[in-house]
């Protein structure tokens, strides 16, 4: 067994521990053990092999995976990423990072995933369609609005979500735009969806920042500047705060004055990367990671915050964008040393939580206009942080445990309930 899914398991049993050891209700501590077994392992793994025909020609094979972990809580839901590095160690993690996330947000939903083995910056958008459209051919039966419903990921977006949609309608020979989430408006996406991400990171964000002790305007740096990431830094500065740094895949750049993030954004469409942005210096992306900011923000990829870094981190709290930007061992260290993280299952459950009214609003062929659906973002993920403040302080533990235990709770009563 490979190691990121290895962590989950040791995350998993460790909760199972803590509320068997902790919890004041005899049936709490009866409830997690037996039915939580069943959560150890994915449901199903789907593999499928993708002949696409290129531009010039000639045929390749990639490889797509998805992995549905569980359906106790509802329908699988979960990204589809396109990225050179999808294994399937990494993708039975994030399923299961989802299972978590969608019962610690408490929406009807359990948790899946999948990917494709292949670098989308190689390929041509004809190409890329040709793609879309062979993996979700290949994957149509075990998905469907009341099944498993794939949302965008790293290297996927709107266009590929449309794609999705339209070829599984073809397949069914009618319309079913709730197949998929993260489409875009004109057939049948939601509003705010493409910001959901940060937006509700945003929320989270200010309802901890008093009680962790945070002043009202902060520094911010942030790492990793696609859509969570220049949405957050978008957000935050809207509100006053001032972000002093950020990094994307080509540059890392900071003012400690604060940046201008409308312009660098619009930079950044200019020239495909903040390099060499006229109003900032250029830094490591190490150096961004070790600045003394009010708040940390990773929205890259996984595993960025590792056991080498993590002792140069002074940042006074760190808010998980990306799906697990922390390794276990820096976890560790960081928490040692008092560092306030808000965990990925909860931080960055806006996406999720809008998913959610999307495939509700198609489902009902009615749909919201922004402020109701920023308001019941707005309220559905502080009630989850509230949840999750109130099981760290009954159980004493911090933020990342203390939303595993509010998943797990909500899971094995689901469990309990259904007889498994």
């Amino acid at each position: 067994m490979s190691d990121n899914y290895n962590n989950c398991l040791s995350q998993f049993k460790k909760t199972k521990d803590i509320i068997q050891a902790k919890s004041k209700s005899g049936r709490q501590r009866e409830a997690v053990y037996e039915e939580m077994k069943v959560l150890e392992k994915p449901q199903k793994i789907i593999r499928v092999s993708l002949p696409v025909r290129m531009d010039d020609g000639s045929l390749k094979v990639f490889e797509g995976i998805r992995v549905q972990h569980s359906n106790t809580r509802g329908p699988y839901k979960g990204g589809i990423r396109f990225h050179p590095k999808v294994n399937t160690d990494e993708v039975k993690s994030l399923a299961f990072w989802m299972t978590i996330k969608c019962a610690v947000a408490d929406i009807p939903y359990g948790g899946g995933k999948g990917g494709v083995t292949v670098n989308p910056k190689e390929l041509s958008e004809t190409e890329m369609e040709r793609l879309s459209r062979t993996f979700i051919r290949k994957i149509s039966r075990d998905i469907g609005p009341d099944r498993d419903i794939p949302a965008p990921d790293v290297y996927t977006n709107s266009q590929v979500m449309a794609w999705f949609m339209d070829e599984y309608s073809s397949i069914k020979g009618k319309n079913i735009p709730g197949v998929v989430t993260g489409k875009p408006i004109e057939i049948g996406g939601s509003v705010g969806r493409d910001k959901a991400t940060a937006q509700g990171g945003y929320f989270v964000f200010e309802n901890f920042q008093k009680r962790a002790g945070i002043g009202t305007q902060v520094s911010i740096a942030v790492h990793g500047f696609g859509n969570a990431g220049s949405h957050f830094a978008q957000i935050a500065s809207d509100q006053g705060h001032k972000i002093v740094a950020i990094a994307d895949s080509k540059a890392t750049i900071y003012n400690p004055q604060g940046l201008d993030i409308a312009k660098l954004k619009e930079h950044k469409f200019q020239n495909g990367t903040i390099k060499d942005f006229p109003e900032a210096q250029e830094i490591t992306w190490q150096e961004l990671l070790a600045l003394e900011v009010d708040l940390l923000v990773p929205a890259a990829l996984e595993g960025t915050i590792n056991k080498e870094i993590a002792p140069e981190i002074k940042a006074k709290m760190i808010l998980e964008l990306a799906n697990g930007p922390i390794t276990p061992e820096a976890d560790e260290i960081l928490d040692k040393k008092g560092m306030v993280i808000i965990p990925d299952v909860l931080a960055n459950a806006g996406g999720v939580i809008v998913s959610y009214f999307e495939w509700v609003q198609n489902l009902r062929s009615y749909y919201w206009d922004e402020e109701k659906v920023e308001g019941r973002l707005r309220h559905k993920i502080n009630k989850a942080a509230d949840e999750v403040w109130q099981a760290k302080e009954d159980y004493e533990e911090n933020l990342r445990t203390a939303a595993y235990i509010v998943a797990f709770l909500r899971l094995s009563q689901s469990l309990k309930l259904r007889g498994v």
